[in-house]
């Protein structure tokens, strides 16, 4: 063999080492090595609709939100949300809010951002409303609470107050403090 033909196999041979050991670093790390991050799936709905359930398996009420999203905690967001009786429960409350919270741990709903609870009448002096930006409903004890202020209007009348309980299924409604009003005739 001749010094230059040992010369280019030396090369080669290089080449080989240098290309091989390049590719190796490039090879992926040991599977225990790599970190693990889960992939939340929750599930997201447009326009949602759900149904709660009553003790006898009948639709108790009716929640419809522009969008609900499952986080990972089992808690399910929604926007622009109402809350609906069905009309065998006997209940005529509606309930509108900005956003709400449905916990799988919790029987309660939790309403926030303009927060209207309205019963309507059968004309509009004889609706009842209540406004508060943050309220908390048992939907199927029918009672929907806040500690915050809270406006309530029937016909002419209002009422301010900082606090509420109110039983939905029986028309009561309950305030905690600061109760000021305009009760004319």
């Amino acid at each position: 063999m001749s010094p230059r033909t040992i010369a280019y196999v030396v090369v080669l041979i290089a080449g080989a080492i240098g290309s091989w050991y390049l590719t190796r670093s490039e090879l992926p790390r040991r599977v225990d090595d790599l970190s693990y991050e889960p992939v939340h799936r929750g599930y997201y709905l447009k326009q949602a609709r759900i149904l709660g359930i009553g003790e006898d398996g009948t639709a108790l009420y009716e929640i419809e939100a522009e969008y609900a999203v499952q986080q990972e905690d089992n808690r399910i967001e929604f926007t622009n949300v109402r809350i609906r009786y069905s009309p065998e429960s006997g209940v005529t409350w509606t309930i509108d809010a900005d956003e709400a919270t449905l916990s799988e741990d919790s029987p309660r709903i939790t309403l926030r951002g303009h927060v209207l609870v309205l019963n309507k009448g059968e004309t509009a002096a004889d609706d009842t409303e209540i406004r508060t930006e943050y309220l908390e409903l048992d939907p199927k004890l029918f009672i929907a609470q806040t500690d915050a202020r809270v406006q309530i209007r029937f016909g002419a009348r209002s009422v301010t107050a900082t606090g509420m309980l109110a039983s939905l299924n029986d028309d009561r409604i309950e305030l905690k403090a600061n109760v000021r009003g305009k009760i004319a005739p």
